[in-house]
Parts: structure tokens; sequence; C-alpha cells
């Protein structure tokens, strides 16, 4: 189970970011960066992200910072995107150099095709995402049986959201069928709407949905805005895990959303799934072993302002990619640092 913050008023952020590097960093020298002149490294590197608002392009866009400031390519840059299916597209036709996924759908992709077609590799796990089921405070919903009858946004196509949420309802043991089809003869039928992070704040503000699931860090900047307009609340999705892991595998954890993540809502549980950065098997070895060298020695550039509950970077946490393996160049480096 990863690492979260219990149910209890959270200490300052540099508290939390020097005792999570400590506990993470101990007993390794941190890396220097391997020298590198430009003719050696690469001249554009694009790391597909997310929404704006979202975890993924605030983490992706300090990471394409980092990558430039410290010469492991010439010039970085993050792209904003629907989230982890669109990166993975990104990644696979050369539009972009790495990407970050959620797990699930980064190890549905690479399995994809007869025989499977493993393309891709982890640079490692860069933290945990949470899945929230967000309702308005005064909607009545208690949990998500209650979805039952109702309308939710369950992440725009091309979100890695899109693809655990079905899986969420249908654990559940709910049904589900788009807005404006024939209703589904059950009492048990959730009507979805592909609405990503920002729709479907504005659609759960204006009533027009009753729920929006949304996986990312905690806390979501652009969640914690709504929720100061309106007052939202979270359901709790760990019930679902037991069948979530025996149909799917062990993508996904039991984790906290920690009492004062977001001002006034109080802790609960979720269902976690870990956010991967990813490459090209054919990224070449001396680009893969600096962006390692990055991660490890320049942690502290790399965790968004906003965020409480991201996994610290260290050799340990890097390496748990959930089953999809390692650039060879990762690993090597990791033994290097780690042993």
């Amino acid at each position: 189970m990863p690492d979260v913050i219990g149910a209890r008023a959270l200490p300052p952020r540099r508290t939390v970011l020097q005792a999570g590097l400590a506990a993470g960093l101990s007993g390794i020298l941190l890396p220097v960066l391997s020298a590198c002149t430009p003719a050696d490294r690469p001249g554009a590197v694009t790391v597909a992200g997310g929404e704006p608002g979202g975890f993924y392009l605030e983490f992706t866009t300090l990471l394409a910072e980092s990558l430039q400031r410290h010469g492991v390519a010439g010039q970085a840059t993050a792209l904003t995107t629907g989230g982890s299916l669109d990166n993975l597209e990104y990644l696979l036709t050369g539009k972009a150099t790495f990407a970050v996924a959620l797990a699930d759908s980064a190890s549905q992709r690479a399995g994809a095709g007869d025989p499977p077609a493993v393309e891709i590799s982890a640079v490692g796990k860069v933290y945990e995402n949470y899945v929230h089921c967000v309702i308005r405070k005064n909607s009545g919903i208690r949990d998500i049986a209650g979805l039952a009858g109702r309308t939710v946004a369950v992440g725009e196509p091309g979100s890695g959201t899109s693809l655990t949420t079905p899986r969420l309802i249908e654990a559940a043991e709910l049904s589900s069928t788009a807005s404006g089809a024939d209703p589904v003869a059950t009492e048990k039928a959730v009507t979805v709407l592909n609405l990503g992070l920002n729709e479907g704040l504005a659609a759960l503000q204006d009533e027009s949905v009753e729920a929006l699931f949304w996986s990312g860090g905690v806390p979501t900047a652009a969640i914690a805005a709504a929720h100061h307009d309106v007052g939202l609340g979270f359901l709790d999705l760990s019930p679902l895990l037991p069948a979530l892991r025996a149909k799917y595998g062990v993508f996904y954890d039991r984790v906290l959303i920690p009492e004062g993540a977001y001002e006034g809502i109080p802790a609960v549980w979720t269902v976690g799934v870990a956010n991967l950065l990813l490459c090209r098997n054919d990224l070449d070895d001396r680009t893969v072993k600096r962006t390692v060298e990055l991660l490890v020695g320049h942690a502290e550039e790399l965790i968004p302002r906003s965020s409480l509950g991201v996994q610290f970077l260290s050799p340990e946490s890097l390496i748990n990619t959930a089953g999809l393996p390692l650039h060879p160049a990762a690993a090597a480096a990791y033994r290097d640092l780690h042993g």
C-alpha cells in the first residue's frame, strides 16, 4: 500500500517535503547529472501532460523545465492533452518523448495487439493518483450505490479516468448508459457524460451532473477552487477494491484523501492508481539515464506547489511500476543509485 498522510492536521508542505525526501534518500548518494554536451543530448524533448488545473500538466511542466535547466535536452516542452490515453498515443506516434499515464491505462495499451505490441517502458513511478468521486455537499448522495438513476461525468475521451471509471461503476454492480441513449431497463443504471475536469466541475456546479469522477493528485487545484465556490464532498470508493483487483489486477490500492487536503472536507478513503513516467523502448539510453538522475537528484523541483498527496521521488517508489517493465537504462540507473 502506498504511503499516505493520515487523517489529521497536515504539517506545512515544506516540512512534509523535507521529511519525505530525507526518508527516501537516506543511505544513498544523490547523483550528479552525468556530463552532457549539445552534441550528445536531444535538441528538443516533449512531455505529454494533461488538462489545465490538473496535476499531470503541473508536474510535466516542472519536469520539462528541469530537463532543460539541467541540460538533459536543449529544449523541453510540456503538452496539454486529455490525459493518459491521449498521452500514450502521443508517445507511440512519436509526438512525445515522455508521457505520464495511469498504470492501468499503460498496461492495457502495452498489451494491445496479438502478439502484444509492447513498445513502451517505464522510467519510474512518479506519484500516486487519487480517484475523486466528487459530489455537491448538499446532494444527499452517501455512497456510490446512490449514483443509480443519476447523471455523472466520467472523464473526457483520451483520459485515464475514462478507462478507470467504467470499471468502478461495474465493481459497484451498477450499469451505465450514454446520455441520450435509450434508458437501460434497470434501477441501477447510471447516465454517463464524457466530460473532463473543468467541464465536469462546471456541470457539477450548474447541477447538470450529480457526480464527477477525476483521477489526480491531492489536492487538485481546480477541485479546490470549485469547492470554495460551491461546497463539495467525496464518496468513499475503497469498498470497490476487492472486485476491481479480482478482475483487473493489482493496479488499484486503498489510499486516503486526508482531512485538510480540501478545506473543511473530512478524510475519505478512495482508490489509488500509480502514475508512471513512460518512454518508448527505443529512446536512447543516455537520455533515459540522465532523466532518472534528475528524478532522484532534483526531486524537490518536481513537486507541484499545490500537492500534498504526492509520493516523493526516491528509488524505492520510482521502481514500483505496477508490473510495467522499466526501460533497461532506467533499471541500470536505479541499480547504480541504490544497488
